[in-house]
């Protein structure tokens, strides 16, 4: 089982020491021995240790920088909710495909910000804009919270938080099984508890770093008993030699696993494997050994927003992986719903 996320480095930005949540993490990690550096600001982090970029890389991926957002108007987030709420940005983990791996271009270390009460602050003027409307915030555009939440607790906070507001609703999505003090948080049902979930195949050659299958499989056991709304973003869907027989065993052990009240209220979000220019050329500058197929010919281009496309899989391999995939998952999930397939 992966260990949970431990900091080899620790960078903190003196504002940060201004709020009680900064000060709480500065002690703990004194506690633990880890090595603490002053940095200006969580976006000026330099002279991170390593000979080359490869090993500056991978220092970055295990080096947590606290700091405070000062930003506070939230991205929309879409499809899976109205916006995107701000606690960390990066993760600790080596998935090969992964898009931070481009929009976090020069700064892949970890952040998380100490100022919970401004950003629930500046949520709570969103869901008054839309009121009585429900609004949906999404924890985890651009981070995997759960990663680092067992040292930091902002997302046990926000789902409490959550959990007392009227017109709130929160969701994340992770691929680490490290939830034990999440499972005791007041969530009201007003939380809904996503997890990664892939085949084994992706997951051993290109999601290094993270919890397996079978663990996140048990964490989301553990999560449904606790009574949170429950759900499974199958991503990226990548076709590679079994596929066909892969994600419906994926789905098999998942079917088994569950409790039977958990599967009335679950949701599924299907995404296929794309890559765009941008991301190809860091993925193979970071992880040149990677298996990840990246051929442009043998794919379909897709305009995207802000002019860069990506691409993804022919019209005919989407058919088929929304027949394999959709079908098994109604066949075996008939009270479930699929949210998209993108």
């Amino acid at each position: 089982m992966v260990k949970p996320f431990v900091p080899q480095l620790v960078y903190i930005e003196p504002r940060a020491l201004e709020y009680p949540l900064g000060v709480k993490l500065k002690n703990k990690f004194q506690d633990m021995g880890v090595e603490i550096r002053e940095t200006t600001s969580h976006n000026q982090v330099r002279n991170l240790p390593g000979d080359n970029d490869f090993q500056k890389y991978r220092t970055a991926k295990s080096t947590l920088v606290v700091g405070v957002r000062k930003t506070l108007k939230f991205d929309t987030s879409k499809p899976s909710a109205e916006y995107a709420i701000p606690f960390a940005t990066g993760c600790m983990g080596h998935c090969h495909y992964c898009y931070l791996q481009t929009t976090m271009g020069s700064k892949p270390y970890i952040r998380t910000y100490v100022n919970t009460d401004e950003i629930f602050d500046a949520a709570e003027q969103y869901m008054q804009e839309r009121a009585p409307e429900e609004t949906r915030f999404e924890a985890s555009c651009t981070s995997d919270i759960v990663g680092i939440d067992h040292l930091t607790h902002t997302l046990k906070h926000a789902i409490e938080y959550f959990g007392r507001s009227k017109h709130g609703q929160l969701r994340f999505v992770t691929k680490f099984a490290h939830v034990d003090h999440l499972l005791d948080a007041d969530h009201q049902g007003r939380t809904r508890f996503r997890f990664s979930i892939n085949d084994d195949y992706v997951i051993k050659y290109f999601e290094p770093g993270t919890s397996r299958l079978k663990d996140r499989i048990e964490a989301a056991v553990k999560v449904a008993e606790a009574g949170y709304p429950l759900g499974f973003i199958v991503a990226p869907i990548y076709l590679h030699d079994g596929w066909q027989t892969g994600y419906p065993e994926m789905l098999e052990h998942l079917e088994a696993a569950l409790p039977e009240h958990a599967k009335k209220n679950l949701t599924f979000e299907l995404i296929q494997h794309r890559f765009t220019k941008p991301a190809k050329r860091v993925i193979e500058k970071n992880y040149p050994m990677s298996k990840l197929e990246l051929d442009e010919s043998k794919r379909k281009y897709k305009w995207g927003r802000y002019g860069i496309g990506k691409y993804v899989y022919q019209n005919e391999e989407q058919e088929e992986i929304k027949d394999v995939i959709g079908s098994t998952i109604y066949k075996m999930f008939p009270q479930s719903r699929i949210e998209y397939f993108t």
